[in-house]
C-alpha cells in the first residue's frame, strides 16, 4: 500500500467543511454557516452548484484581519441574527474552517452563549456544530463528522420505548440513490429515519419563486427519534475513520453516528457497505429481510435476475480490463467490489482519505477476487495517482471529473461516478445502488469502453 501523507499537489479530495455542508443540507428547514472566511463559503457553493445544478445558499461569518487577531465572537452573533432575520430556519448549522480552528475558536462556546443571550425568545433556531478543519481529513470526514455530530446534538430519548423504526445512515450518495433507497425501505415495510436526505434539498424541482430554505430534509422530530429506533443501519465500512472526530494520526477512536447511538443510547448498530453490484446488494437486502422480518420483494429478486444478465450480455467486453478506480474511501470499496465481479481487473484503488483501512477493507470485501499485486494509494494526489499509472497500463478509470485530463492525457476512457462531476450533466440524479444502479453502472461502463474502440479503430463499423 502507497501511503502519501506528505504534502501533495492537486490531491485527490476536496475540503472538510464543503462535506460538511452537504450532510447538513439533508436537513429540514437548514441554513449551513461557516465560521471563517467569505472566501470559504464561495468556494464551496460553486463546487456544490456546479454538481448538483441547484442553487445553494451557505452563510458565512465572514473573519476579516481584525477577527483573525481577536476572535469571531461578533461576527457570530452578527451572522446568526442575520440568518434569523432573512431566513427564519429550523435550525442553524456551523462548520469551523481552517482559520476559526487555527486561531482555537471555541464555536460551541459561541453556541451556548447566544442561546443563554436569547433564551426565552420565540422561534429560536436548533443550532448544531461540527469541526470541520480542512487540514484534517476529507470533504468525506467531513460530511461524517456533520452526519455524527447531528446526531449526537439532537438525538433524544424521552422515554424507555423503543420504537418500530430504524434509523439508515445513507453515506454520501446521490440524491436519486437516497430516493431509491426510501423506496426500498418502504417495499419491505420499513419505518426508517434515513439520514442525511438532500434529494429534494439539492436536487428539486423547478420554482416559480425563489425558496430561500428549499422543501425536504430528514426533520428535526425524526433526528430526535434517532435514540430510540430498534437499530441503526450505516451504509460504508470506514466513513469518518480519517476525520476530526478520532483522527488516527492523533491516536483517537473514530466514532460514527451508530456507533454514538449505540453507546449513549443502546441502539444496536449494523453496518454494510454501500449496496453497489450484486455481492454488496445481497448484503443490504439481506439485512434488511431480517429486521422486517419479510422476504425479498418479487420486484427486486426480478431486478437482480436482469443484473445477472446482463453481466452475461456484456462479461465479453469487460472480462480482463483494467481498472484504475478513485474517490471517497468506501465508494472505492464499493466500485472495486463491483469491477471485481463482472470481471475488470482494479489495477490501482486511490483515495485522499487517510484513514489506514482501505487495503484491510478491500481485502476482507473482495475475498478471493481480491488481485494480489493491487496497488492502494491513501492520502493521494492526482499528480501521484498519473506517476503511479504509467506503469500499470490501464484501460480504463472510474471516479470523478477532476480525473479527466489524466485519461485525456494517456487516451483512455473515464467512467464518471461519484463527486464532484462538474464536465458532464445529471450527476444528482445518478443512481448506482441496488440491482438497478448496478445495469446502469454496468452498461455506462460497457457503453464507454464500446465507444472508445469505435473512436480508436481505423475501420468504421456499427456492430459489436
Amino acid at each position: 500500500m502507497i501511503d502519501n501523507i506528505s504534502s501533495s499537489c492537486n490531491a485527490c479530495k476536496q475540503c472538510a467543511p464543503l462535506g460538511a455542508c452537504i450532510a447538513f443540507k439533508g436537513i429540514e428547514g437548514v441554513l449551513p454557516m461557516l465560521h471563517g472566511s467569505q472566501g470559504c463559503a464561495t468556494y464551496i457553493r460553486r463546487y456544490l452548484i456546479s454538481h448538483f445544478r441547484e442553487p445553494v445558499d451557505i452563510a458565512s461569518s465572514n473573519f476579516s484581519e481584525e477577527t483573525t487577531i481577536f476572535g469571531g465572537n461578533r461576527n457570530f452573533n452578527t451572522g446568526i441574527d442575520n440568518i434569523i432575520s432573512q431566513y427564519h430556519p429550523k435550525i442553524i448549522t456551523i462548520a469551523s474552517t481552517c482559520l476559526a480552528e487555527t486561531i482555537g475558536e471555541d464555536v460551541q462556546r459561541l453556541i451556548d452563549e447566544y442561546r443563554i443571550v436569547h433564551k426565552g425568545e420565540k422561534n429560536l433556531p436548533e443550532m448544531v456544530f461540527a469541526s470541520t478543519p480542512s487540514y484534517q481529513g476529507t470533504h468525506y470526514e467531513g460530511f461524517h463528522e456533520a452526519v455524527y455530530a447531528t446526531v449526537k446534538a439532537l438525538a433524544n430519548r424521552e422515554n424507555e420505548a423503543t420504537g418500530k423504526h430504524i434509523n439508515l445512515f445513507c453515506n454520501f450518495i446521490s440524491p436519486e440513490d437516497i430516493r431509491h433507497l426510501k423506496e426500498i425501505t418502504g417495499d419491505f415495510g420499513i419505518d426508517a429515519m434515513l439520514f442525511p436526505d438532500y434529494s429534494q434539498t439539492l436536487d428539486g424541482v423547478s420554482w416559480d419563486a425563489y425558496q430561500r430554505i428549499p422543501e425536504g430534509g430528514t426533520s428535526i422530530a425524526d433526528l430526535k427519534r434517532s435514540a430510540s429506533a430498534m437499530l441503526s443501519v450505516e451504509l460504508g465500512y470506514i466513513l469518518n475513520s480519517g476525520g476530526r472526530n478520532g483522527a488516527v494520526r492523533e491516536n483517537r477512536q473514530s466514532e460514527s453516528a451508530g456507533e454514538y447511538l449505540q453507546k449513549q443510547f443502546d441502539v444496536p448498530c449494523h453496518r454494510t457497505g454501500l449496496p453497489v453490484g450484486v455481492n454488496e446488494t445481497d448484503r443490504f437486502f439481506d439485512l434488511l429481510a431480517s429486521v422486517s422480518g419479510k422476504a425479498v420483494p418479487e420486484k427486486y429478486r426480478e431486478q437482480r435476475g436482469r443484473l445477472i444478465d446482463l453481466y452475461i450480455d456484456g462479461h465479453k467486453y469487460v472480462s480482463g480490463k483494467r481498472a484504475v478506480i478513485y474517490g471517497e474511501e468506501d465508494l472505492v470499496v464499493a466500485l472495486a467490489s463491483f469491477a471485481a465481479e463482472i470481471g475488470i481487473r482494479p489495477v490501482l484503488c486511490a483515495s485522499g482519505g487517510e484513514s489506514g483501512k482501505l487495503q484491510d477493507t478491500l481485502k476482507n470485501v473482495l475475498g478471493d477476487l481480491y488481485p494480489p499485486d493491487m496497488v492502494i494509494g491513501q492520502g493521494m494526489s492526482f499528480e501521484r495517482m498519473e506517476n503511479l499509472m504509467t506503469g500499470l497500463q490501464p484501460d480504463l478509470m472510474i471516479g470523478n471529473s477532476k480525473g479527466y485530463y489524466i485519461a485525456r492525457k494517456m487516451d483512455i476512457p473515464l467512467v464518471r461516478t461519484g463527486f464532484p462531476i462538474h464536465d458532464r450533466i445529471g450527476a444528482a440524479h445518478a443512481r448506482t445502488l441496488g440491482y438497478e444502479g448496478a445495469s446502469l453502472l454496468f452498461e455506462q461502463i460497457v457503453n464507454t469502453l464500446l465507444e472508445d474502440k469505435q473512436r480508436k479503430s481505423p475501420v468504421g463499423y456499427k456492430y459489436m
